[in-house]
């Protein structure tokens, strides 16, 4: 049976690629992060392995342990940790000496690579998960208006502008104005921000980075990025068709169908 190694950070996004691995005939290898991942984890993989942010010595340790020579990047962990509750070991350390700049595809690459050097190569999720990238066109019933589409056209751009240079890959605008740009925070918070700034009526714009390595930090939305447009009055959820990914996609559309929110993939 092939093995697959799941390096696991937060929210559903490793359950769904442990599910979709299972399906392809995978034994799945977990190795989960304290404080981040879903304990639900455990039910969906052969082997879990919990390590807390920065171990990575353990972490290599576990996937060669289990015959792990592949594996994939599947939630993220989030930046606040990186400067907080994480416990860097010696090889870590090394490995952020040697980056310097503290961004995210270089911190991943970087990972990637270390990996490499021990004969585990990492993978994109979505060879195995091609089905939840998001498809062109209005995936909602409302269309929009011609102010959403202006300002659609209007995020687009900073978006793509903000991922090139690895702030982010989410804007939130109005009337083409930008009212928040996500930065540490992440997009939920950033979309609250927004909302705060534009109340009803605002425009989600979320992209990959023109320099997106498909292997690792994929725009990813699900119910709960609905939710959160629900609870500010957003009306439009722009993404980047084949290069995003839609969790839970039809509870997605059920919620912003009810809500009101168009969705868009451009």
């Amino acid at each position: 049976m092939k093995t697959l190694g799941i390096i696991a950070g937060s929210g559903i996004f490793p359950l769904t690629v442990a599910q979709a691995a299972r399906r392809e005939g995978y034994r799945v290898v977990a190795v989960a992060h304290e404080g981040e991942t879903h304990p639900d984890l455990a039910a969906q993989v052969d082997e879990l392995t919990w390590i807390h942010v920065g171990e990575l010595n353990k972490l290599i340790a576990a996937f060669k342990a289990a015959g792990v020579s592949e594996a994939v990047m599947a939630g993220g962990i989030q930046k606040v940790r990186l400067f907080g509750n994480a416990r860097p070991d010696l090889r870590t350390l090394s490995l952020l000496a040697r980056v310097g700049i503290k961004k995210d595809d270089s911190l991943l690459r970087a990972v990637a690579e270390e990996l490499a050097s021990e004969g585990i190569q990492i993978r994109s999720a979505t060879e195995l998960l091609s089905s939840l990238l998001t498809p062109k066109g209005l995936l909602t019933d409302r269309s929009l208006t011609s102010r959403e589409e202006q300002d659609v056209e209007f995020g687009w751009s900073l978006a793509k502008e903000i991922g090139r240079l690895d702030i982010g890959q989410c804007v939130v605008v109005k009337d083409r104005t930008v009212l928040a740009v996500e930065a540490i925070e992440g997009t939920d918070e950033t979309i609250r921000r927004g909302g705060r700034h534009g109340r009803e009526g605002t425009v989600v714009v979320k992209v990959s980075k023109p320099q997106q390595d498909a292997r690792f930090d994929l725009p990813t939305v699900g119910p709960k990025t609905i939710e959160v447009m629900t609870e500010v009055g957003a009306t439009v959820l722009a993404l980047e068709a084949g290069c995003s990914i839609l969790l839970e996609k039809d509870l997605l559309l059920e919620k912003a169908r009810a809500a009101g929110i168009s969705v868009l993939g451009r």
